[in-house]
């Protein structure tokens, strides 16, 4: 296989695993930039917005599952949810949102689903990041399968952000860990950068990062340190094995086409 065609292979899969949400065409720009957290949410005085605080604060996924009329269909669906969250309790709380209630219209704008076909549930990771999208119809087996390991939500995160990511994959085995820290940090620090790009780590010896190394053809047994360039929505434009300096990341994204929708980052 060409290395074109592995990147394409690589892109194909983030995308997939990164932006399930946002690639059904639903969660629009608002969802993608603003998924409250935190002290944000509090300022919204709804149940929903309560419900999301709440989950953020005891680092649990919410589940929200909203809904317009009481019909046959999303009464059985709802059944479905409940008895799903009912098995999750240990990792995820949830809560129900009629998109019609007044009360909470902000929520419905912020996550750009009052045009999406009902019932849908988004599925929000304790850090914020949408990291699944469930329209009209769905089971107890993709609900589980919106569960993302840590470092893909902080991915997911800084993308949804609009911001490029520089994952950089390592563990204390692996050699040249120091210059190719630096090399990201060097990006990320530049005035063009600054604030717009986030740095994540990741151990490639972490168990739970393996399907994320698999979508990205890292092989968790790297012996040198890998580092991973993306652009929103979730394009992967360069990989790095071993040390990397800033003009390479520099170079790679001036190449790439865009970084996103809205993205003008690199301008």
């Amino acid at each position: 296989m060409s290395k074109k065609s592995v990147e394409k292979r690589a892109q194909l899969s983030i995308l997939s695993s990164l932006a399930v949400a946002l690639a059904l065409g639903i969660a629009g720009p608002a969802a993608q930039a603003a998924a409250p957290t935190g002290g944000a949410a509090t300022a919204l005085a709804s149940p929903g917005a309560a419900a999301i605080d709440g989950a953020a604060k005891a680092n649990k996924y919410l589940f929200v599952f909203f809904w317009k009329d009481d019909t046959q269909h999303s009464r059985v669906m709802r059944g479905v949810f409940q008895a799903a969250m009912a098995k999750l309790t240990a990792a995820a709380q949830s809560v129900e949102i009629q998109t019609g209630d007044p009360a909470e219209q902000q929520i419905v704008a912020r996550y750009g689903v009052s045009r999406a076909p009902m019932p849908f549930v988004l599925a929000i990771a304790p850090n914020g990041a949408i990291t699944k999208g469930l329209p009209t119809q769905f089971d107890e087996n993709q609900l589980r399968q919106a569960f993302v390991s840590p470092c893909t939500a902080e991915c997911m995160k800084a993308l949804q952000d609009r911001k490029l990511v520089l994952l950089c994959v390592q563990n204390s085995a692996t050699q040249l860990n120091v210059t190719a820290i630096q090399g990201a940090r060097d990006f990320q620090a530049d005035p063009r950068y600054a604030g717009h790009t986030e740095v994540v780590l990741l151990n490639s010896a972490e168990p739970r990062e393996a399907s994320f190394l698999k979508s990205l053809q890292v092989n968790p047994q790297t012996p040198q340190p890998v580092t991973v360039l993306m652009t929103p929505p979730g394009s992967v434009v360069g990989t790095f094995a071993g040390d990397v300096t800033k003009a390479q990341l520099v170079a790679k994204l001036m190449s790439a086409s865009s970084c996103g929708p809205n993205c003008s980052c690199h301008h």
